[in-house]
């Protein structure tokens, strides 16, 4: 009988052997050909691989010694080398005669006869005159003032004559101004009265009209769970306390040094290494040299410096400027102090004006306060109607139709038989266990139906056709 793989009897696509090699050193170079790949993948038939175009390591080295020689090693013949004979230097000889200064450019230069340079510029003349300078612009000269009188002003003549009493000037405000009492204004504003209705308060909602109550159900309470104390003692015992077990050591030394106090019963040397060791030497004061003595001058100072001895004073007259003299706006009239303000305006005695306070509406009580208020006063009670609920009522709907479970799953559904697969058994059905290959294989031979009959019979048991799962 032909010898099937559990990669070949599995029909589900899941089960694959394990491929764990079972020989100890067996090498084989032929290729598995149980794969998956090659289950979904055909060959194809005509079809060449391509060529490596890497080259074969074909190259075999030398195993013997590497001889150290070289080409350069081989070829080179050593010429015999001569030091090159050095060039003896002449002895230098002094020539006799005078050296000869003369250069290229004194040789081939000709001197021209260069006559001096004349100016093309003419001469500056000048045109000053002995006389007087004349300074009169253009201007002056040629213009000639108009003889223009004065304008007459169309301003009636206004005599002022200062007012005897003090703030006497009355303004163009106070003129045409007429004072009127104080009008105080009148107010927009509605009354912060209460409106009082004769009609009686309606009191019914929606809700009071339409409430229905309903008697409610007694609530249940869950009693409380008394509380019953362990009776084992608690353990404070954890995992890293169970397990852990400390390693048997010494416990750490400190290196630190002990401290021990140094005392000592012997005086303190005060003698030091430079004491010891220096040597004093007499040291002289410095000398501090004497300053001279200042003497002063017997001669007076001469201040005098050399713009004061150089400098010539000339006669300059003054400078006249051509600004027309300023015309003195100075009167001799006494200075009138008063303006149209001051003329105007009459100054009245102001008062303060008073505060505008509205007359009071209610009046203080003078008795003993009353326990009444005003919604004690004008508050009507009527009787309280409950409101009617509009919720519809949670009662279960209930129908004398029988239910329609009909769905559309159920009536489209078409029930297929569950084939199990023959690999999720240890032992597949209608297979017997034959060996096992050096790469893992587990492979079966499948029996014929004489030989599942016979295998029945004698174990006793049933071999069904079918194999029902539920799904």
């Amino acid at each position: 009988m032909k010898r099937l793989c559990i990669c070949e009897i599995c029909n589900c696509g899941r089960h694959r052997c394990a491929h764990a090699p079972t020989a100890l050193y067996g090498k084989d170079n032929a290729v598995c050909a149980l794969t998956e790949y090659k289950e979904k993948y055909p060959t194809y038939d005509g079809y060449n691989a391509p060529a490596s175009l890497k080259p074969r390591n074909e190259f075999q080295k030398d195993q013997g010694r590497m001889d150290g020689t070289t080409t350069f090693k081989s070829d080179y013949i050593p010429y015999e080398v001569s030091r090159r004979p050095g060039r003896q230097q002449a002895e230098y000889r002094r020539r006799s005669g005078e050296i000869d200064l003369d250069t290229t450019y004194k040789l081939d230069f000709n001197p021209y006869e260069v006559q001096p340079f004349h100016p093309v510029r003419p001469k500056e003349r000048s045109h000053s005159k002995g006389g007087k300078l004349d300074t009169v612009p253009t201007y002056k000269e040629d213009f000639r003032p108009w003889e223009i009188s004065k304008r007459e002003l169309t301003k009636p003549e206004f005599t002022y004559q200062p007012p005897s009493a003090k703030f006497g000037n009355a303004t163009t405000f106070q003129d045409d101004f007429a004072a009127r009492g104080l009008v105080p204004r009148e107010s927009f504003k509605p009354p912060n009265v209460a409106k009082q209705s004769d009609t009686p308060f309606e009191s019914l909602t929606s809700n009071r009209i339409s409430f229905i109550a309903h008697p409610l159900e007694a609530r249940f309470v869950k009693a409380k769970e008394e509380y019953k104390p362990s009776s084992q003692p608690f353990q404070d015992h954890t995992t890293h306390r169970n397990d852990f077990q400390g390693l048997p050591g010494q416990l750490p030394k400190s290196c630190k040094p002990d401290m021990a106090m140094v005392a000592s019963d012997a005086r303190f040397s005060e003698s030091t290494e430079f004491r010891d060791s220096f040597q004093q030497w007499p040291v002289s004061l410095p000398q501090f040299r004497q300053p001279a003595e200042y003497v002063g001058p017997s001669v007076p100072m001469d201040l005098s410096t050399t713009n004061q001895g150089d400098f010539i004073k000339h006669s300059v007259q003054p400078f006249v400027s051509v600004k027309p003299l300023p015309r003195p706006t100075n009167s001799s009239a006494r200075f009138q102090g008063n303006t149209t303000m001051r003329d105007d305006f009459k100054a009245w005695a102001a008062g303060r004006q008073e505060m505008i306070k509205r007359p009071q509406e209610m009046r203080k009580a003078s008795g003993k306060i009353e326990d009444l208020t005003t919604f004690k006063a004008h508050f009507t009670q009527h009787a309280i109607l409950p409101p009617t609920s509009c919720k519809p009522a949670n009662a279960p709907m209930k129908s004398e139709v029988p239910f329609d479970d009909g769905t559309m799953y159920r009536n489209e559904f078409t029930a297929k038989k569950i084939i199990t697969c023959p690999a999720s058994f240890d032992s597949p059905p209608g297979y017997i266990f034959d060996n096992n290959d050096e790469r893992g294989h587990k492979f079966f031979r499948k029996l014929s139906s004489q030989d599942q009959n016979k295998m029945a019979v004698s174990s006793g048991i049933h071999t069904p056709k079918e194999v029902a799962v539920v799904s």
